[in-house]
């Protein structure tokens, strides 16, 4: 078969020669715009439905474990586990790669002040600073005596703020990244030339 052309392989396997050698960061190209509120919103809905499933393992795990006959007993003791665990999810992902499933999915990435997944010190941080998004209603709960209705429009309105101070930032970035001094960034799409 003289008069067939085939198709050039070896440009190919330089070409993904070349990419494996790249440090891992480099792989993925980022996009110059500033990720919308509204996407990163939508990564945070459908992270909340992968959290459910962890924090559900961690607590029937947990009840297991002490042989957990009611809410009542443990209650605390659970609660720090369950925070330990979506801790341990949330800070090894960010800190492997910069993605959780739900960012992969939607194009996001964490990372630090050099463009590489942020370090276990800032992945930590951004953690715990994440909790800004909940924890100041939840703490009035008790300290105003809120009913639960009441403690709900409180979160509500909570999150609004916190969302909307994204607004404030040049980059669009929320306040608990900018305090763990990391980014949210958006992947280029795998055919995308960078």
């Amino acid at each position: 078969m003289l008069g067939t052309s085939r198709p050039r392989t070896d440009a190919i396997v330089s070409e993904s020669a070349q990419a494996a050698a790249l440090p891992s960061a480099a792989v993925f190209p980022v996009e110059p715009a500033p990720v919308s509120i509204r996407r990163r919103l939508a990564a945070f809905v459908y992270e909340s439905v992968l959290l459910f499933g962890v924090v559900f393992a961690a607590g029937l795990a947990f009840s297991l474990a002490l042989q957990q006959r009611n809410g009542y007993t443990h209650h605390n003791a659970m609660a720090v586990w369950i925070i330990f665990v979506a801790g341990a999810y949330f800070v090894c992902l960010w800190h492997k790669g910069g993605q959780t499933l739900p960012m992969k999915t939607w194009r996001l990435r964490v990372v630090g002040p050099d463009g590489k997944p942020p370090t276990l010190a800032r992945a930590t941080l951004r953690y715990l600073a994440a909790w800004l998004w909940f924890l100041p209603p939840l703490v009035l709960h008790p300290l105003l005596d809120l009913s639960i209705p009441h403690t709900l429009a409180l979160v509500a309105c909570w999150f609004v703020i916190w969302a909307a101070s994204a607004r404030l930032s040049h980059d669009r970035q929320f306040l608990h990244d900018r305090l763990a001094g990391t980014r949210i960034v958006a992947i280029a799409p795998q055919g995308a030339k960078p």
